[in-house]
Protein backbone atom coordinates (compact mmCIF):
# COMPACT_ATOMS: atom_id res chain seq x y z
CA UNK A 1 0.00 0.00 0.00
CA UNK A 2 2.80 2.55 0.70
CA UNK A 3 4.54 1.84 -2.56
CA UNK A 4 1.65 2.37 -4.60
CA UNK A 5 1.03 5.75 -2.46
CA UNK A 6 4.66 6.41 -3.32
CA UNK A 7 3.78 5.98 -6.94
CA UNK A 8 0.50 7.99 -6.40
CA UNK A 9 3.11 11.15 -5.43
CA UNK A 10 5.23 10.88 -8.29
CA UNK A 11 4.55 14.29 -9.37
CA UNK A 12 5.15 15.46 -5.95
CA UNK A 13 8.50 14.31 -6.36
CA UNK A 14 9.01 16.00 -9.62
CA UNK A 15 7.91 19.41 -8.14
CA UNK A 16 10.26 18.84 -4.82
CA UNK A 17 13.14 18.58 -7.35
CA UNK A 18 12.91 21.50 -9.09
CA UNK A 19 12.19 23.56 -6.49
CA UNK A 20 15.69 21.51 -4.96
CA UNK A 21 17.62 21.91 -7.96
CA UNK A 22 16.41 25.77 -7.92
CA UNK A 23 17.46 26.66 -4.77
CA UNK A 24 21.17 24.59 -5.28
CA UNK A 25 21.56 26.64 -8.39
CA UNK A 26 21.00 29.86 -6.74
CA UNK A 27 23.62 29.19 -4.22
CA UNK A 28 26.33 27.88 -6.52
CA UNK A 29 25.99 30.83 -8.79
CA UNK A 30 26.35 32.91 -5.65
CA UNK A 31 22.71 34.32 -5.27
CA UNK A 32 22.04 32.73 -2.17
CA UNK A 33 24.82 33.73 0.25
CA UNK A 34 27.62 31.40 2.53
CA UNK A 35 28.99 32.06 5.48
CA UNK A 36 32.50 31.11 5.33
CA UNK A 37 34.34 30.19 8.49
CA UNK A 38 37.79 31.16 9.38
CA UNK A 39 38.50 27.59 11.24
CA UNK A 40 37.74 24.13 9.21
CA UNK A 41 34.09 23.18 9.00
CA UNK A 42 33.93 19.29 8.55
CA UNK A 43 30.39 18.34 7.43
CA UNK A 44 29.05 14.71 7.68
CA UNK A 45 25.39 14.27 6.29
CA UNK A 46 23.25 12.77 3.28
CA UNK A 47 21.37 13.11 0.51
CA UNK A 48 18.26 10.76 1.77
CA UNK A 49 16.56 10.67 5.42
CA UNK A 50 17.78 8.57 8.04
CA UNK A 51 19.52 6.14 9.13
CA UNK A 52 23.00 6.19 7.19
CA UNK A 53 25.06 6.10 10.58
CA UNK A 54 25.66 9.59 10.81
CA UNK A 55 26.45 9.65 14.67
CA UNK A 56 28.62 6.83 14.82
CA UNK A 57 30.79 9.23 11.89
CA UNK A 58 30.71 12.06 14.14
CA UNK A 59 32.15 9.78 17.09
CA UNK A 60 34.73 8.49 14.93
CA UNK A 61 36.01 12.17 13.77
CA UNK A 62 35.79 13.14 17.56
CA UNK A 63 38.00 10.25 18.69
CA UNK A 64 40.87 11.33 15.70
CA UNK A 65 40.42 15.21 17.02
CA UNK A 66 39.89 15.39 20.55
CA UNK A 67 43.34 14.89 21.43
CA UNK A 68 44.97 17.28 19.20
CA UNK A 69 42.26 19.93 18.71
CA UNK A 70 39.38 22.04 20.55
CA UNK A 71 36.28 20.01 18.81
CA UNK A 72 33.23 21.35 18.79
CA UNK A 73 29.47 19.80 17.40
CA UNK A 74 26.85 21.71 16.35
CA UNK A 75 23.62 19.91 15.19
CA UNK A 76 20.17 21.04 14.58
CA UNK A 77 19.09 19.17 17.73
CA UNK A 78 16.14 17.53 15.92
CA UNK A 79 13.24 15.79 18.50
CA UNK A 80 13.96 18.57 21.53
CA UNK A 81 11.31 20.83 22.46
CA UNK A 82 13.26 24.09 22.36
CA UNK A 83 13.94 26.71 19.85
CA UNK A 84 17.01 29.20 19.02
CA UNK A 85 20.64 28.18 20.02
CA UNK A 86 21.59 26.06 23.35
CA UNK A 87 25.33 25.11 24.35
CA UNK A 88 25.03 21.79 25.90
CA UNK A 89 25.49 21.49 30.02
CA UNK A 90 24.66 19.14 32.71
CA UNK A 91 21.46 20.43 33.18
CA UNK A 92 20.23 19.64 29.72
CA UNK A 93 17.96 16.85 28.71
CA UNK A 94 16.95 15.27 25.38
CA UNK A 95 14.09 17.51 25.75
CA UNK A 96 16.51 20.66 25.63
CA UNK A 97 18.72 19.77 22.95
CA UNK A 98 17.89 16.25 21.32
CA UNK A 99 18.67 12.88 21.86
CA UNK A 100 21.94 12.86 19.74
CA UNK A 101 23.64 15.99 20.80
CA UNK A 102 23.04 14.85 24.54
CA UNK A 103 25.06 11.67 23.54
CA UNK A 104 27.98 13.67 22.43
CA UNK A 105 27.57 15.89 25.44
CA UNK A 106 27.98 12.84 27.73
CA UNK A 107 30.50 10.69 26.22
CA UNK A 108 32.65 13.41 25.12
CA UNK A 109 33.92 15.65 28.62
CA UNK A 110 36.01 17.86 26.28
CA UNK A 111 33.71 18.32 23.25
CA UNK A 112 31.46 21.30 23.20
CA UNK A 113 28.29 20.57 21.63
CA UNK A 114 25.68 22.93 20.87
CA UNK A 115 22.15 22.93 18.52
CA UNK A 116 20.77 25.96 16.39
CA UNK A 117 18.25 25.10 13.61
CA UNK A 118 20.35 28.27 12.13
CA UNK A 119 23.64 26.64 11.33
CA UNK A 120 25.40 30.37 10.93
CA UNK A 121 23.91 31.21 14.27
CA UNK A 122 25.07 27.74 16.03
CA UNK A 123 28.58 27.89 14.53
CA UNK A 124 28.92 31.84 15.30
CA UNK A 125 27.86 31.57 18.88
CA UNK A 126 29.97 28.75 19.68
CA UNK A 127 32.90 30.28 18.44
CA UNK A 128 32.50 33.11 20.60
CA UNK A 129 31.94 30.96 23.44
CA UNK A 130 34.60 28.75 23.43
CA UNK A 131 37.70 27.77 21.98
CA UNK A 132 37.00 25.68 19.67
CA UNK A 133 38.96 24.96 16.53
CA UNK A 134 37.14 22.50 14.54
CA UNK A 135 33.85 22.33 14.17
CA UNK A 136 31.85 19.28 13.08
CA UNK A 137 28.53 20.38 11.74
CA UNK A 138 26.21 17.33 12.63
CA UNK A 139 23.56 16.52 9.50
CA UNK A 140 23.51 19.91 7.62
CA UNK A 141 24.61 18.65 4.15
CA UNK A 142 21.74 19.94 2.56
CA UNK A 143 22.22 23.59 5.18
CA UNK A 144 24.02 25.50 2.15
CA UNK A 145 23.53 28.77 4.34
CA UNK A 146 27.28 27.83 5.95
CA UNK A 147 29.92 26.77 3.50
CA UNK A 148 31.83 23.73 4.89
CA UNK A 149 35.02 23.41 4.61
CA UNK A 150 34.99 19.44 3.84
CA UNK A 151 32.11 17.41 3.35
CA UNK A 152 31.68 13.49 4.40
CA UNK A 153 28.72 12.34 2.28
CA UNK A 154 27.19 8.76 3.82
CA UNK A 155 24.98 6.50 1.79
CA UNK A 156 23.99 3.46 3.03
CA UNK A 157 25.25 -0.29 1.68
CA UNK A 158 21.78 -1.69 1.21
CA UNK A 159 20.42 1.85 0.05
CA UNK A 160 22.66 3.50 -1.94
CA UNK A 161 21.65 6.96 -3.06
CA UNK A 162 21.95 6.15 -6.97
CA UNK A 163 19.50 3.79 -6.40
CA UNK A 164 16.82 6.17 -4.74
CA UNK A 165 14.62 8.84 -5.93
CA UNK A 166 13.19 12.09 -4.08
CA UNK A 167 10.92 12.25 -1.64
CA UNK A 168 7.94 11.73 -1.16
CA UNK A 169 7.81 9.03 -4.59
CA UNK A 170 11.59 7.97 -2.78
CA UNK A 171 14.22 9.31 0.15
CA UNK A 172 15.98 11.71 -1.52
CA UNK A 173 16.14 15.19 0.23
CA UNK A 174 17.93 16.78 -3.30
CA UNK A 175 18.83 15.48 -6.45
CA UNK A 176 21.43 12.51 -6.93
CA UNK A 177 23.26 15.59 -8.43
CA UNK A 178 24.11 16.62 -4.97
CA UNK A 179 27.06 14.54 -4.23
CA UNK A 180 29.43 16.47 -6.66
CA UNK A 181 29.48 18.37 -3.50
CA UNK A 182 31.64 16.11 -1.14
CA UNK A 183 34.80 15.37 -0.61
CA UNK A 184 34.38 11.76 -0.06
CA UNK A 185 31.89 9.39 0.07
CA UNK A 186 31.24 6.80 3.03
CA UNK A 187 29.56 3.56 2.04
CA UNK A 188 28.09 2.70 5.91
CA UNK A 189 26.71 -0.48 7.60
CA UNK A 190 28.48 -2.83 5.05
CA UNK A 191 28.86 -6.00 5.71
CA UNK A 192 32.02 -7.29 7.53
CA UNK A 193 33.41 -9.37 5.11
CA UNK A 194 32.09 -7.25 2.09
CA UNK A 195 33.55 -9.03 -0.94
CA UNK A 196 35.71 -7.42 -3.75
CA UNK A 197 33.59 -7.90 -6.38
CA UNK A 198 30.41 -5.92 -4.13
CA UNK A 199 32.41 -3.08 -3.31
CA UNK A 200 33.58 -3.14 -7.47
CA UNK A 201 30.29 -2.59 -7.80
CA UNK A 202 29.67 0.01 -5.46
CA UNK A 203 32.54 1.89 -6.96
CA UNK A 204 31.17 1.49 -10.77
CA UNK A 205 27.53 2.96 -9.75
CA UNK A 206 29.47 5.72 -8.28
CA UNK A 207 32.47 6.64 -10.50
CA UNK A 208 30.94 9.38 -12.00
CA UNK A 209 30.96 11.72 -9.17
CA UNK A 210 34.58 11.57 -9.35
CA UNK A 211 35.12 10.96 -5.50
CA UNK A 212 37.32 9.29 -2.81
CA UNK A 213 34.84 6.45 -1.72
CA UNK A 214 35.27 4.32 1.67
CA UNK A 215 33.46 1.42 3.00
CA UNK A 216 32.27 1.53 6.54
CA UNK A 217 31.21 -1.13 8.64
CA UNK A 218 29.28 -1.11 12.12
CA UNK A 219 31.16 -2.48 15.25
CA UNK A 220 29.12 -3.29 18.67
CA UNK A 221 30.79 -2.98 22.09
CA UNK A 222 31.91 -6.27 23.85
CA UNK A 223 29.83 -5.45 26.69
CA UNK A 224 25.90 -3.84 27.69
CA UNK A 225 26.25 -0.41 29.57
CA UNK A 226 23.80 1.64 31.40
CA UNK A 227 21.91 -0.11 34.35
CA UNK A 228 23.69 -4.00 33.36
CA UNK A 229 27.20 -4.67 32.22
CA UNK A 230 26.99 -7.86 30.21
CA UNK A 231 29.16 -9.69 27.80
CA UNK A 232 27.44 -9.63 24.43
CA UNK A 233 28.58 -13.40 23.66
CA UNK A 234 26.73 -13.75 27.60
CA UNK A 235 23.50 -12.71 25.94
CA UNK A 236 22.52 -15.49 24.59
CA UNK A 237 21.87 -16.81 27.98
CA UNK A 238 19.23 -13.96 28.69
CA UNK A 239 16.01 -13.07 27.25
CA UNK A 240 16.09 -9.65 25.63
CA UNK A 241 13.65 -7.15 25.22
CA UNK A 242 14.74 -4.41 22.89
CA UNK A 243 13.18 -1.13 22.63
CA UNK A 244 14.41 0.91 19.37
CA UNK A 245 12.90 4.50 18.69
CA UNK A 246 15.82 4.54 15.53
CA UNK A 247 15.34 4.84 11.58
CA UNK A 248 16.69 1.49 10.70
CA UNK A 249 17.17 -1.16 13.58
CA UNK A 250 17.65 -4.21 11.16
CA UNK A 251 21.70 -4.28 11.86
CA UNK A 252 21.05 -4.13 15.81
CA UNK A 253 18.39 -7.15 14.77
CA UNK A 254 20.94 -9.13 13.36
CA UNK A 255 24.00 -8.60 15.07
CA UNK A 256 21.76 -10.09 18.35
CA UNK A 257 20.52 -13.23 16.06
CA UNK A 258 23.97 -13.70 14.52
CA UNK A 259 25.12 -14.26 18.55
CA UNK A 260 22.05 -16.46 19.11
CA UNK A 261 20.14 -14.07 21.27
CA UNK A 262 16.58 -14.18 22.18
CA UNK A 263 14.83 -10.89 21.02
CA UNK A 264 11.69 -9.36 21.79
CA UNK A 265 11.44 -6.32 19.90
CA UNK A 266 9.28 -3.07 20.35
CA UNK A 267 9.53 -0.43 17.58
CA UNK A 268 8.82 3.18 17.42
CA UNK A 269 9.59 5.88 14.95
CA UNK A 270 12.92 7.92 14.81
CA UNK A 271 13.65 10.28 17.91
CA UNK A 272 10.07 8.95 19.27
CA UNK A 273 9.60 10.63 22.07
CA UNK A 274 7.91 8.10 24.73
CA UNK A 275 4.52 9.11 26.43
CA UNK A 276 4.13 7.77 29.89
CA UNK A 277 1.04 5.22 29.03
CA UNK A 278 4.73 3.92 26.29
CA UNK A 279 6.55 3.91 29.60
CA UNK A 280 4.27 2.04 31.61
CA UNK A 281 3.50 -0.75 28.53
CA UNK A 282 7.20 -1.31 28.37
CA UNK A 283 8.16 -2.05 31.81
CA UNK A 284 4.87 -4.06 31.85
CA UNK A 285 6.07 -6.11 28.92
CA UNK A 286 9.57 -6.60 30.43
CA UNK A 287 8.27 -7.30 33.96
CA UNK A 288 6.04 -10.20 32.68
CA UNK A 289 8.93 -11.95 30.47
CA UNK A 290 9.09 -15.37 32.20
CA UNK A 291 13.03 -16.01 32.41
CA UNK A 292 15.44 -16.63 35.07
CA UNK A 293 17.83 -14.37 32.82
CA UNK A 294 16.35 -10.87 30.98
CA UNK A 295 17.40 -7.54 30.60
CA UNK A 296 16.01 -4.47 29.11
CA UNK A 297 17.88 -2.96 26.11
CA UNK A 298 17.89 -0.33 24.17
CA UNK A 299 20.26 1.50 21.69
CA UNK A 300 22.72 4.21 22.65
CA UNK A 301 20.67 7.08 21.01
CA UNK A 302 17.74 5.90 22.91
CA UNK A 303 19.19 5.20 26.31
CA UNK A 304 19.72 9.16 26.46
CA UNK A 305 15.58 9.59 26.62
CA UNK A 306 14.90 6.59 28.01
CA UNK A 307 17.28 6.10 31.10
CA UNK A 308 15.85 9.00 32.67
CA UNK A 309 12.01 7.61 32.91
CA UNK A 310 13.08 3.56 33.04
CA UNK A 311 15.92 2.99 36.01
CA UNK A 312 16.77 -1.12 34.72
CA UNK A 313 17.76 -0.12 30.98
CA UNK A 314 20.46 -0.64 29.64
CA UNK A 315 22.25 -0.03 26.13
CA UNK A 316 24.62 -1.45 23.53
CA UNK A 317 26.85 1.11 21.88
CA UNK A 318 28.56 1.12 18.37
CA UNK A 319 31.49 2.15 16.51
CA UNK A 320 32.31 2.97 13.11
CA UNK A 321 35.16 1.34 11.36
CA UNK A 322 36.51 1.36 8.34
CA UNK A 323 37.06 -2.08 6.12
CA UNK A 324 39.92 -2.80 3.85
CA UNK A 325 42.47 -0.98 6.88
CA UNK A 326 41.34 1.93 4.83
CA UNK A 327 40.97 4.16 8.46
CA UNK A 328 44.19 4.90 8.52
CA UNK A 329 43.96 6.88 4.84
CA UNK A 330 40.34 8.36 5.83
CA UNK A 331 42.21 9.36 8.80
CA UNK A 332 45.43 11.25 7.07
CA UNK A 333 42.72 13.19 4.59
CA UNK A 334 41.20 14.77 7.71
CA UNK A 335 44.24 15.39 9.21
CA UNK A 336 46.03 16.85 6.06
CA UNK A 337 42.62 19.17 5.52
CA UNK A 338 42.91 20.41 8.92
CA UNK A 339 46.75 21.50 8.62
CA UNK A 340 45.87 23.17 5.64
CA UNK A 341 42.85 24.92 6.60
CA UNK A 342 44.04 26.78 10.04
CA UNK A 343 44.37 30.36 9.91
Amino acid sequence: MMKILRYLLFPFAILYDVITRIRNLCFDAGFFKQKVFKIPIIVVGNLSVGGTGKTPQIEYLVRLLKGTYKVAIVSRGYGRKTKGYFLANNTHTSKDIGDEPLQYFNKFDTVNVAVAEKRVLGISNILRNTSSEIVLLDDAYQHRNVKGSFYVLLTKYNDLFVNDFLLPTGNLRESKKGAQRTDVIVVTKCPKNLKDRSKKAIQYKLKKYNKKIFFTTISYDETTSGSEQIYVNDLKNYTVLLVTGIANPSPMLSFLEEKEVRVRHLKFPDHHAFSIKEIQTITTKYHKLKASKKILLTTEKDYVRLSTQIDNISFLGIKTSFLDNKGKEFDELIMRHIQQNQR
